[in-house]
C-alpha cells in the first residue's frame, strides 16, 4: 500500500518506521517540506503521489501553548487537518487521524467509551476534536484513534522531562489529580499498523494497559532511573498553575480496537521500561 504519512519526524512517527516500511510503500514528510496549513501544497503533493492512505500526525501537541495561542493551534489541528483530508477525499484515500483523550472533560468516573460526548477542557482539546470533525464530514473511509499520555524516543514528553529533571533535582513537584493511560509510542505505532493493515474504520480508544496519576507515573521513572535520593512531591492542579485545564479522569476505555483486532497493548510499566533501555542506549543516562 502506498502511505502518505504527516508529521513523520515525531515520536510516534519515528516508532512507525518500524511497523509501516516492512509492508508498504511509504513518502514519510514532516516541516519543512510538509506542512499542512498549505492546502495548496497538500493538495499537489497528493495529486502527484495518489497514496492510498494518509496517515495524519502532525499536529501542535504543547497544550499550554495552544492554551496562550488558539488561532495556531486551530490552524494546525483543526484547519490543517481539514487540508489533509480534503486531498485525502479529492485522491479517494483512507485516511487515519490520530486525536486525544483531551477532546473529554474528565468529569465521569468510568473509563470514556467511543460514543461517550466529548467536552473539551482547553484550546488543545477543541481544536483536536474540531479535526476529528473534519475527517469524519470530509473523508468516507476514515480511522479516527484517540489516545492518551504519549512517551517514547525522538520528542518531548513527559516521562523523558521527569528522567531529566531527577537528575538534576532532589525534589519532583507533580501533580497528583490526574489520571490518564500513559501510552509507549512504539507500542501505539503497532496498534496503529493492525488497524490499518486490517482496513479498520470508525474511531478507536488505543492506548496502553493501566491508569496512572502523573505523580505515580513520575515515581516509576524515578525509580527506573535509579533516582533514589529524589522525592516526588504531590500538588494540586491549581498549584501548578499551568494556562489550559487539564481532565482529571481521561482514561480511555479500549475494549473496541482489543475486540476487533484481537490486540492488547501491553501495560504502561512494560513500556517505560522499554523506553528506558531506549534513553540508556542512546547514551542519556
Amino acid at each position: 500500500m502506498r502511505i502518505l504519512v504527516t508529521g513523520s519526524d515525531g515520536q510516534l512517527g519515528q516508532a512507525l518506521r518500524a511497523v509501516l516500511e516492512p509492508d508498504h510503500e511509504v513518502l514519510w514528510g514532516d516541516l519543512p517540506d510538509l506542512d499542512v496549513r498549505k492546502p495548496t501544497e497538500l493538495r499537489k503533493l497528493a495529486l502527484g503521489q495518489r497514496p492510498e492512505l494518509i496517515l495524519h500526525l502532525a499536529a501542535c501537541t504543547d497544550v499550554d501553548l495552544c492554551e496562550r495561542e488558539p488561532e495556531r493551534a486551530f490552524a494546525v489541528n483543526t484547519r490543517g487537518t481539514r487540508n489533509v483530508a480534503l486531498a485525502a477525499r479529492e485522491v479517494g484515500a483512507r485516511m487515519v487521524f490520530v486525536s486525544s483523550d483531551y477532546v473529554f472533560d474528565g468529569s465521569q468516573s468510568r473509563a470514556y467509551q467511543e460514543y461517550d460526548t466529548p467536552a473539551p477542557l482547553n484550546q488543545y482539546g477543541w481544536s483536536k476534536l474540531h479535526g476529528e470533525r473534519a475527517v469524519r464530514d470530509l473523508v468516507p473511509e476514515h480511522c479516527v484513534v484517540r489516545t492518551s499520555g504519549l512517551f517514547g524516543p525522538g520528542g518531548r514528553n513527559f516521562a523523558r522531562s521527569i528522567w531529566e529533571a531527577q537528575r538534576r533535582q532532589s525534589v519532583l513537584r507533580v501533580v497528583c489529580d490526574q489520571t490518564c493511560r500513559p501510552t509507549y509510542s512504539r507500542d501505539l505505532a503497532s496498534a496503529l499498523g493492525s488497524l490499518i493493515s486490517g482496513g479498520h474504520l470508525g474511531v478507536f480508544h488505543v492506548a496502553s494497559q493501566g491508569a496512572a496519576r502523573w505523580c505515580d507515573f513520575a515515581r516509576a521513572v524515578v525509580q527506573a532511573a535509579g533516582g533514589e535520593g529524589t522525592r516526588v512531591v504531590e500538588i494540586s492542579s491549581d498549584e501548578l498553575g499551568r494556562p489550559a485545564r487539564r481532565p482529571v479522569h481521561s482514561v480511555l476505555a479500549t475494549h473496541v480496537f482489543e475486540e476487533l483486532t484481537g490486540g492488547v497493548l501491553p501495560h504502561w510499566r512494560e513500556g517505560l521500561a522499554a523506553y528506558i533501555r531506549d534513553l540508556r542506549a542512546a547514551g542519556e543516562g
